[in-house]
């Protein structure tokens, strides 16, 4: 049964992650599986790279109107066109979620004996324009 939006997050939310698969495939990972959800969390994009696991959470959000040359000089900035960064939204909670769905993961597929990592992906998504920007931070210490 396909999955029913009830919130124009949800679909931001899908959209980015449809946007992000094309991303992390366009940039040589296989994807192993999306949206691994158990009561205690959710793992949106389980892929491999180089014989590594990667555990990708996706987060997006709509820029409407944010050109190339305003996204250049967000960049690296703490504030935004309007002070919200989609990181922003891990917090220490949702960190230890995704580490319980991680282990989780890792032990029902007996996959114990892999190197793994945790990655965020930001997706700025301009629905007017069809265009997204993403960021890749790889690596982050749960």
């Amino acid at each position: 049964m396909p999955k029913v939006f009830t919130s124009d997050s949800q679909k931001t939310g899908e959209i980015g992650e449809n946007v992000a698969v094309k991303f992390l495939m366009k940039h040589g990972f296989a994807i192993l599986d999306r949206n691994y959800t158990k009561k205690w969390g959710e793992i949106d994009i389980v892929a491999e790279k180089d014989n590594l696991l990667h555990f990708v959470e996706v987060k997006s959000v709509v820029r409407e109107g944010v050109s190339p040359a305003d996204a250049k000089a967000l960049a690296g900035k703490h504030e935004t066109l309007d002070e919200y960064r989609p990181e922003d939204n891990m917090h220490p909670w949702k960190l230890k979620r995704l580490s319980r769905a991680i282990q989780t993961y890792i032990l029902s597929k007996k996959l114990d004996e892999r190197e793994w990592q945790f990655d965020l992906l930001t997706v700025f998504l301009s629905l007017k324009d069809k265009k997204a920007r993403v960021k890749m931070v790889e690596d982050i210490v749960l």
